[in-house]
């Protein structure tokens, strides 16, 4: 049997384990280490004379993978990305972000719905984590927007879909993530994410305002602060904007020169910044105990999940499927932008089935190949490509398109994990009224995905700065 043969076979076995439940890592590393066994043995000119050889180079060349892929420097900014997350919850970021998005933002249609989007989208830049966004959310938001009338699904809604802003806004650990599988520089790619995710927050607050401004009642508008309590509510939020700064100059130092440093340098910075502050604020042992936990729990199924995938995509490797995928996508008569859009369509379909990281980590290995063909390769000039830019920049606005469809993925049934994540922290909710409440957000994210394809200067805009 011909290895793309048994890369198709094995493949189709992952998503038969995976719809079955078996957790994406060890499904992943399951399929990955049957293939290896099953390419050794069916491959003569490897020497195999037997079953029994074929097993043991398969589990070295398995074996190998956790510590040569997962040691990687860049990823040890995955951790720090976490902590800063739960540090700053416990920091009492998350409390002053709202207030301060609530007295600014409030006065609007829909007021408070709005200020709850931009409070996510504040609280992203110093958490990388979706989920941890929208539980945090879920205890200070939703009980305000029901005080004042907003139908509980709605409100529910406002704040899963808001969780996902993490997902682009760096820090961001699934850039980070695509970063490493792509091999790009995580620098530029997270620049890149600080643009869309702020035009995705505008484009659910334009939404919010709209539904507001046409359904009588939908979202009353909250008036009565004066300036002096609006501008009292600035200092306590002036930390986020300290860990921005910091991470930015460590990426891309603005003023000229090098950067200060490494983007891992950075997130370690910002975590003391926000321990120091969370410290300040009377955050006790216990408390401390929990963030480093449940950082250390988060960190540990995410690092999971990249070596259980990356074994599997070691023997995609030896099926050769990547080049055959891109070499089939390249030869399709279709335009090059409507290949894209299928492919995006087809993120937004697997979605529902699996959740965002090991969704991304599955298909990387054979759709971006694909994807950087299209465009020309990745050492093509801008002048000589199909969309428009050159492999680097192409690799990082496929980046974003792609996050943003994870981010999609987190709100859509029956695997959003943010509407699930809503639910739990709030008894009077079931997952079904998340989901009910999330359905406006589908077309925001709709009309973001089409903007970003359409004008990839959205995108490309910083990172072509740098």
């Amino acid at each position: 049997m011909e290895p793309i043969e048994i890369g198709l076979i094995v493949s189709g076995g992952l998503l038969v384990l995976v719809l079955l439940g078996m957790r994406v890592a060890f499904a992943a590393g399951l399929a990955g280490l049957v293939g290896l066994i099953w390419i050794f043995w069916a491959r003569k000119d490897y020497g195999a004379d037997d079953f029994g050889w074929a097993l043991t180079v398969a589990v070295k060349t398995a074996g190998q993978v956790p510590h040569s892929k997962i040691s990687s420097q860049a990823l040890s900014l995955i951790p720090t990305f976490i902590l800063i997350g739960y540090l700053a919850y416990y920091a009492g970021l998350t409390k002053a972000l709202f207030e301060a998005a609530k007295r600014w933002l409030a006065w609007v249609p829909g007021g408070l719905a709005v200020a709850t989007v931009f409070a996510t989208a504040g609280f992203a830049a110093v958490s990388g984590a979706s989920v941890a966004t929208s539980a945090v959310f879920a205890r200070i938001a939703i009980p305000e927007m029901l005080a004042i009338g907003y139908d509980k699904r709605f409100a529910a809604g406002v704040v899963a879909a808001g969780g996902t802003l993490a997902s682009l806004i760096p820090p961001s650990a699934i850039l980070v993530i695509y970063a490493i599988i792509v091999e790009q520089d995580v620098g530029k790619l997270l620049l890149a994410g600080f643009i869309p995710g702020a035009f995705s927050a505008l484009i659910y607050g334009l939404l919010i305002i709209g539904l507001a401004l046409s359904i009588r009642g939908f979202g009353p508008a909250v008036k009565g602060f004066t300036w002096k309590q609006r501008i009292v509510s600035l200092p306590p939020v002036l930390p986020i904007f300290f860990v921005v700064i910091t991470i930015i100059l460590f990426v891309y130092n603005p003023f000229g020169g090098d950067a200060w440093g490494t983007p891992t340098e950075g997130g370690a910075i910002g975590a003391f910044v926000v321990f120091l502050m969370a410290a300040f604020r009377g955050m006790r042992w216990p408390e401390l105990k929990d963030a480093l936990l449940e950082t250390a729990k988060l960190s540990v199924m995410i690092f999971t999940i990249i070596w259980g995938v990356l074994i599997y995509v070691r023997f995609l490797g030896f099926a050769d499927l990547p080049g055959a995928f891109a070499d089939w996508i390249t030869s399709l008569t279709m335009s090059p932008i409507l290949i894209l859009i299928c492919i995006l369509l087809a993120y937004a379909v697997l979605g529902m089935f699996m959740d965002a990281i090991g969704m991304l980590l599955l298909t990387l290995p054979v759709v971006y190949p694909a994807v950087m063909a299209l465009n020309g390769g990745e050492a093509v000039s801008a002048a000589e490509s199909t969309f428009g830019m050159s492999g680097p920049m192409c690799a990082i606005w496929f980046g974003i398109l792609v996050v943003k469809m994870a981010e999609f993925c987190l709100i859509t049934p029956p695997i959003g994990l943010n509407c699930f994540v809503v639910a739990g922290v709030r008894e009077d909710l079931s997952v079904q009224d998340v989901f009910k409440g999330v359905t406006p957000f589908f077309i925001a994210d709709a009309i973001t995905i089409a903007l970003l394809v359409a004008f990839p200067a959205i995108v490309l805009w910083l990172p072509m700065r740098v």
